[in-house]
């Protein structure tokens, strides 16, 4: 049980590192992969295509692996649930490209893995049966807990990702809507020339647009997939505009300054919160070595002097 536990302990931590650099690295050859489509002239389509083909051999290991397992949860999977995970998914930016499917083969897999690592760990401490269960349980919870809150971390960093972007998106798209664009065409400009999470998420919009949906179908489905409230507003202010007939120029620039503004609130309501974070660290560790510092040579001077002085 040692040996095995450390076994799976090395071997995930080895994985876990392996998989974040190829994931960046992934990235950044998507990235250099469209530069060069558009270069060569390549069609969107083309270029998804590649990069799918390109898929690392240790993915299409593992699938091959786990494709029994598969067939039985897809089998199982009800389609109620499958759209939710896909949903959470979607939301997440769906992380090593899973689907539902994987999802709970990741799940299943925690379950089964991380109760033999605590309970091996707790051989290894040597503690009583009593710990040794308690140690498993903390295993069985961390499985159900850990997918859900990294689907949740991931979210969340995606959203800071996208407000981040979103004031020089929208200035890109107001300078090429007053250039005379369409805002399909506008859109697909400021695809071309930005990346990052909003322009991934207004890539598949057009290709959506494309394969025959509503452009109001297609920014809804941008509206759920990012979990921003200033994205929110923003496609409900241009569905709402394109609905009254209302110039989208106007509408985007002063989307575009509300914006900032709720950013610079936003920045000035951290700035105020930082004196009371910066207390509990002040009064923990930092006052303490100070007294230390200050009073420790005083009070060693004091101990020598009344030891001295006695009789």
């Amino acid at each position: 049980m040692l040996y095995l536990s450390f076994f799976f302990t090395v071997a995930l931590a080895v994985y876990t590192v392996f998989i974040h650099r190829e994931e960046k690295s992934k990235r950044h050859k998507h990235r250099l992969s469209q530069v060069k489509g558009e270069l060569d002239g390549l069609s969107m389509e083309a270029q998804d295509e590649a990069a799918v083909k390109s898929e690392s051999a240790l993915g299409n290991l593992l699938k091959n692996l786990f494709r029994p397992l598969r067939r039985s949860f897809t089998r199982r999977l009800q389609g109620w649930e499958e759209t939710r995970i896909e949903h959470k998914l979607q939301q997440a930016g769906r992380p090593f490209n899973m689907s539902p499917i994987d999802y709970r083969i990741l799940q299943l897999s925690l379950l089964i893995l991380l109760p033999v690592l605590f309970g091996g760990y707790s051989f290894i401490l040597g503690v009583g049966i009593g710990f040794k269960i308690l140690f498993i349980l903390a295993g069985f919870i961390a499985a159900l807990l850990l997918p859900g809150y990294y689907l949740k971390l991931k979210t969340r960093q995606r959203s800071r990702f996208a407000l981040r972007e979103l004031p020089d998106v929208l200035d890109l798209l107001t300078v090429s809507l007053e250039a005379g664009l369409g805002f399909d065409s506008a859109i697909s400009k400021m695809v071309a020339k930005k990346e990052g999470v909003l322009a991934g998420e207004f890539r598949r919009c057009l290709e959506e647009i494309r394969l025959g949906k509503t452009r109001r179908e297609a920014l809804t489905g941008v509206k759920e997939r990012l979990v921003l409230d200033e994205m929110k507003v923003l496609i409900s202010s241009i569905l709402q505009a394109e609905k009254l007939g209302i110039g989208l120029v106007q509408v985007l620039r002063v989307q575009s300054h509300e914006v900032r503004e709720k950013r610079k609130q936003r920045a000035e309501e951290e700035a105020m919160k930082a004196p009371v974070k910066m207390l509990f660290p002040l009064v923990l560790f930092i006052f303490p070595s100070i007294f230390i510092v200050l009073l420790g040579p005083a009070a060693i001077q004091f101990i020598q002097v009344f030891s001295n002085n006695k009789p």
